[in-house]
């Protein structure tokens, strides 16, 4: 029996309580979401907003942030066009499209506030640290730095990036996703519908990878299948086969259902902590602390590696024989690309977590790490002995963090990964415009943007301990990713608004030679479509409208600009923030 759980310290102590946030030059990108989340992990508000922000209280000097949109943005439309935002978003349709919601913006709050809370950790530590900058643009590249890593690869990708992917439809008009990690599985949902064995087996390349390419050219043949049976039916089939499916919600329905919950949570437990070591150097503000990550996918991983960009050493947990994903292509000197996206400069311990010897070794790891960070499915670190009371026994001083899908605020949900999340919250009506049928995006925004909130939950832990002296659980998902994502359009449909933006909302423009992007509201004077990209844009910026090329082929994006290559040769997107 695991020993009971050191009592929980009353959350009147929070990591910014007693620092005074202040803000000032013009609108910021994404002002209310710095402020809003400061806000609540405990920072008191002046009520001004504005592009720089600096946090100030009796024993703190000042940090301060400042949030730009870049070098060639000059709003969110722009900004995902120059960093190929809307060439992902935009695979399944063929064409690039911008995201209705503000997705880099939000991202670049998120990072935002993570320098200032690294920043802050460092002072604390007795380093030097007095400022740190983002820009929208970064936030931007961050975002897509999986597919830009494919995009530099040496090989080719092992599925085709054509149009298609789904939702489904059932015969009487319920839309909907369908997952599944299982071939098996996805196999017998099909045979239950009476699909082609043929089309079954063609189908579940491109389903598999989905979340690699941002597309699915599913055989014809199996949307055929869903629209021959109602929604009942197929509810039954998901059932009997062991595969999930969820129907589309509305911004309504998630609006009606919203409890109001932060996009992570904290709990302080009793401990004293006494930190010690030289001061961390400005631009690696979390040096000298261990991220121990058991991460699978995206989500979990990604924030470990933001962790590592800060300064922090990060240690993998991987099966025996290593991560199978180290292997999925395109690779780069052997290793895949993707793979190395999320997880290059980690050190690697294999550890096969069904093992009590090796379970009772991760402990004893545990127990020399500054933060524990997993997104095993739920329960799973119970059954295992690796819940947060099981390693704090050995270091009360922990910050355990667990990245999740749903974080136990919707009973009954499904499998909580990124694409049924976006579909049971509403996400594909905020990205979409009103003259496109609501579909969730195949780019990973949620594990994305969870990923970056679960970085912000452990600094905010971090912070919490290094300021109290109290062990921290951090606890953030993807449904808080997908709240914050939405909370503009959700806010819009709890008045009874209309959430979505007017049709054509971020719609590139053709060129006789590609697509142009303008700036959000702006309008165009002429007919760009005979016009070459380059004569478009001589047009508009003569008429004082700042608008940019889309970068339809991320491997441009390689040409010019920040990116550079790993020791493998892959390519790197730069860490998105610049202290000082």
């Amino acid at each position: 029996m695991a020993p009971p759980a050191t009592p929980a310290v009353a959350q009147t102590s929070r990591p910014l309580g007693g620092l005074r946030l202040e803000a000032s030059g013009p609108p910021g990108p994404a002002d209310g979401i710095v402020s809003e989340h400061l806000r609540l992990l405990g920072a008191e508000e002046t009520g001004r907003s504005g592009e720089r922000m600096t946090l100030v209280g009796a024993e703190c000097g000042g940090i301060t942030a400042r949030l730009t949109w870049g070098e060639r943005a000059v709003d969110e439309a722009t900004a995902q066009a120059a960093t190929g935002v809307m060439a992902v978003h935009g695979r399944r349709g063929g064409a690039p499209r911008g995201l209705a919601a503000d997705y880099a913006a939000t991202a670049a709050g998120v990072l935002t506030v993570q320098g200032l809370l690294a920043g802050l950790l460092a002072r604390e530590r007795g380093s030097q640290v007095t400022s740190t900058e983002v820009s929208v643009e970064r936030a931007g590249l961050l975002a897509v730095s999986q597919y830009l890593a494919a995009a530099g690869a040496e090989e080719a990708e092992a599925a085709e990036t054509a149009p298609g992917g789904p939702p489904f439809t059932s015969a009487d008009g319920v839309v909907f996703e369908l997952e599944t990690l299982d071939p098996g599985a996805w196999a017998a949902f099909w045979h239950a519908l009476g699909a082609p064995a043929d089309a079954v087996r063609r189908g579940w390349r491109p389903f598999q990878f989905r979340y690699a390419t941002a597309c699915a050219p599913f055989p014809r043949e199996l949307h055929a299948a869903t629209r021959g049976h109602r929604w009942e039916r197929v509810r039954e089939a998901a059932r009997s086969s062991g595969a999930e499916v969820c129907a589309l919600r509305t911004l309504t329905e998630r609006a009606a259902e919203y409890d109001g919950a932060p996009p992570w949570e904290l709990t302080a437990y009793e401990a004293s902590y006494a930190g010690s070591g030289a001061p961390p150097p400005v631009d690696a503000p979390l040096a000298g602390l261990t991220v121990l990550e058991a991460g699978r996918r995206i989500q979990a991983p990604l924030t470990a590696h933001l962790l590592g960009l800060l300064g922090a050493e990060v240690v993998r947990i991987e099966p025996p024989g290593g991560d199978p994903l180290r292997g999925m292509p395109p690779a780069c000197s052997g290793v895949s690309a993707r793979w190395l996206a999320l997880n290059r400069g980690k050190k690697a311990v294999e550890v096969d977590i069904k093992s009590a010897a090796d379970r009772k070794r991760l402990r004893v790891m545990a127990a020399d790490s500054d933060v524990f960070l997993h997104n095993w499915a739920p329960g799973k670190a119970a059954a295992l002995g690796l819940e947060h009371e099981d390693l704090s026994t050995g270091n009360p001083t922990l910050v355990y963090a667990y990245t999740s899908g749903w974080a136990d605020r919707l009973p009954g949900a499904p499998m909580g990964t990124d694409f049924m999340v976006q579909a049971r919250t509403g996400v594909g009506e905020a990205v979409r415009a009103a003259d496109e049928p609501p579909v969730p995006s195949l780019m990973t925004l949620l594990d994305v943007l969870g990923g970056l909130l679960g970085a912000e939950a452990v600094l905010a832990g971090l912070l919490l301990r290094q300021r109290t002296g109290a062990g921290v659980r951090v606890d953030s998902s993807l449904l808080g990713a997908a709240d914050v994502l939405t909370a503009p359009a959700r806010s819009r449909a709890a008045q009874g608004l209309d959430p979505r933006r007017p049709a054509g909302f971020r719609r590139p423009v053709p060129t006789a030679d590609g697509w142009i992007a303008l700036p959000d509201h702006a309008a165009l004077p002429h007919d760009a479509r005979r016009l070459s990209t380059a004569r478009a844009l001589e047009r508009l910026r003569a008429c004082g409208t700042p608008a940019v090329p889309v970068v339809t082929d991320l491997a441009d994006l390689l040409a010019s600009g920040p990116i550079s290559r790993d020791d493998h040769g892959a390519p790197a997107v730069p860490a998105p923030w610049r202290f000082a």
